[in-house]
């Protein structure tokens, strides 16, 4: 599956994060075709982990090097239920209302007031999720915006004028300015979700709500001490009071820190399809041992690792054969997101020269995603040319990311990359780029600077491993030397933040636009302050790009603004694009109405197992 450091940024791999696509070369094989036998009531689904993949923080309030699909979609969304879903179980990246705790919000006011409605759904103790849980959640942010990952600056809660609980299900929230309705349910308002009484507490064996923060956000430190405490105790998931009350469509069996946990249907679910059978996770230590568990019949669902697929054959989705045979229905599943790695620009070292765009530019030139493409990916991927997705085709791509047959504005080329290097007072000395003439190489860079930086990359997944190994030796034909570093998921989204600053270059995976952000409209990657933006780019430019999207007045001016920001991010190539890939699904023949959404979101309420 894929992560986004999320719910942070977002990135790297693991198995169920896929959209089973309704698209010509899913046929019979799709896993959501009808079923051939009787239906079973209830049974295991068994479900597959890498190493470094696996949920580590259960708590609805992220932080920032927590900040996954892991964590979030995988985990979190199985136990509680943001205010407003995304997607379906299904192709859909449209806001989900019916499987939301809340009505569709009524914008009013020139788009400064929000008023939200809840549906009255229970929690599994029998306390109602109302208005008080949402001002939890709100009050929460107020007072610890700084420690929430899916933080930027200027927005929730900076551009909240006000907000008052006015009915036990009705919440209004005043703004400091309009905002485009489309852009803040999806950007804004889905980052919500409603937080128990029984996590509004300061201590053990405390009475819910007896924390104070859902009435005042001046109580909230006390509270955020102690539940991030038991967020990081990872051993009590299972037993510990404060995780056992939840609106989702399960609950929590048991847990291991090491990532196998096992979740049961919760009875109490208020949505619909209530959830029939249960869920068992389990870690391997890398793609190919996952791999290896799918041949032999012990998992019921996993992304066969590419290295394991045959080349695509022109006109179709699928391989032209099952290597699982008749056992497992197959599907491709594409994902809403971009692979890229991200740049440091406040590294002490590499950073003057990060910051200089001709750098970057030689950096995508030598960049050669469809080789890789065709290469690592066997045919299953296609080049990631600026912020938008190059597929599913769709409304937001802007015309440059279209240039060079597809390819984008800086097709893969090492004579061009040299060039701008040479031009630019760089000098190619025992085979790496040297800065002979820093007024020319730009501020900050001095004489004698090499173009040798260090890369670090989430081990385990094959794929990642050979896409960098690629690169470095492209990037060595035009002199830029890339020291490369494998480390854990983990680590990497741990250690690679805006906080640090001795990381250099870091490929974790991708983004998924999956929140903070289910449009692709930049803040949480590109605009200056984001905790999500690790590389800490900041340009006033893009800054008012991403503004004006936010504050469009209109649907046509909504579209006309995104595409100005999109090219001009193409452009500028703040962080280096990788090509995106789809996976190929399996799922146990027996197994059915399984599919997911490109946002990665899983809603295995609708599976059930068939005789």
């Amino acid at each position: 599956m894929q992560v986004r450091k999320h719910t942070l940024r977002v990135a790297g791999v693991a198995v169920v994060a896929a959209v089973a696509l309704a698209a010509a070369g899913c046929g019979k094989s799709s896993p959501s075709s009808s079923a051939s036998g009787a239906r079973i009531k209830g049974g295991v689904a068994t479900i597959g982990f890498t190493t470094g993949a696996t949920p580590t923080w259960l708590w609805s309030f992220v932080p920032g090097t927590q900040y996954s699909v892991f964590n979030a979609e995988d985990f979190q969304y199985q136990l509680y239920v943001p205010l407003y879903q995304m997607g379906g179980n299904n192709s859909s990246t449209t806001a989900n209302y019916a499987l939301s705790p809340a009505n569709a919000p009524v914008f009013s006011n020139g788009g400064k007031t929000v008023t939200i409605t809840m549906k009255g759904w229970k929690w599994s103790d029998g306390a109602t999720v109302d208005a008080d849980d949402v001002a939890f959640w709100l009050n929460m942010l107020k007072a610890e915006k700084a420690n929430y990952g899916g933080y930027t600056p200027g927005l929730l809660p900076d551009n909240m004028k006000s907000f008052k609980v006015t009915s036990p299900n009705t919440i209004v929230i005043n703004l400091t300015k309009g905002y485009g309705q489309q852009w803040f349910v999806y950007n804004q308002l889905s980052d919500i979700t409603p937080l128990p009484p029984t996590q509004d507490v300061t201590k053990a064996g405390a009475a819910p709500g007896s924390g104070g923060c859902d009435v005042s956000a001046s109580k909230c430190a006390a509270v955020y001490n102690y539940m991030t405490a038991q967020a990081k105790a990872t051993s009590t998931y299972a037993t510990n009071s404060v995780w056992t009350t939840v609106d989702g469509p399960y609950k929590l069996l048991n847990y291991s820190p090491t990532g196998n946990m096992e979740m049961v249907p919760n009875t109490k679910y208020s949505g619909s399809p209530k959830a029939d059978i249960s869920l068992k996770y389990v870690v391997y230590t890398d793609d190919t041992a996952e791999y290896t568990a799918l041949k032999s019949g012990s998992l019921d669902q996993a992304t066969i690792p590419v290295q394991d697929l045959s080349p695509k054959p022109a006109g179709s989705l699928l391989p032209a054969t099952n290597p699982l045979g008749s056992s497992y229905s197959l599907a491709p599943a594409y994902t809403w997101g971009i692979p890229y790695f991200q740049i440091n620009f406040k590294n002490p070292q590499f950073g003057p020269v990060f910051k200089q765009l001709y750098f970057r530019q030689a950096l995508a030139y030598v960049d050669d995603q469809e080789g890789i493409a065709k290469a690592i990916d066997r045919g299953y991927g296609y080049p990631t040319t600026g912020p938008v997705p190059s597929q599913p085709a769709s409304q937001w791509l802007p015309a440059v990311q279209s240039e060079n047959g597809g390819a984008g504005p800086y097709p893969f080329s090492i004579a061009k990359a040299t060039a701008l290097m040479t031009s630019n007072g760089w000098k190619n000395v025992s085979g790496v780029m040297t800065c002979e003439t820093p007024s020319k190489c730009g501020a900050g860079i001095t004489k004698g600077e090499q173009a040798k930086f260090t890369l670090d990359y989430s081990s385990g997944i094959a794929a990642f491993t050979q896409t960098v190994e690629i690169y470095k030796s492209d990037a060595a034909k035009a002199g830029i030397d890339v020291n490369l570093v494998a480390k854990t998921f983990v680590t990497v989204i741990g250690d690679d933040t805006p906080a640090h600053t001795n990381w250099q270059g870091s490929f974790y995976g991708q983004w998924v636009y999956n929140g903070p952000g289910f449009l692709p409209t930049g803040e949480p990657l590109f605009q200056g302050g984001s905790f999500t933006n690790s590389g800490s780019y900041n340009s006033p430019t893009e800054n008012k790009l991403i503004l004006e999207v936010q504050t469009a007045s209109s649907t046509s001016s909504f579209l006309s603004d995104f595409h100005q920001y999109a090219t001009y991010t193409a452009e500028q190539e703040p962080i280096i694009f990788f090509p995106q890939s789809y996976s190929i699904v399996a799922s146990k023949s027996t197994l059915k109405n399984v599919a997911f959404n490109p946002y990665l979101t899983t809603y295995p309420q609708y599976w059930y197992f068939v005789k």
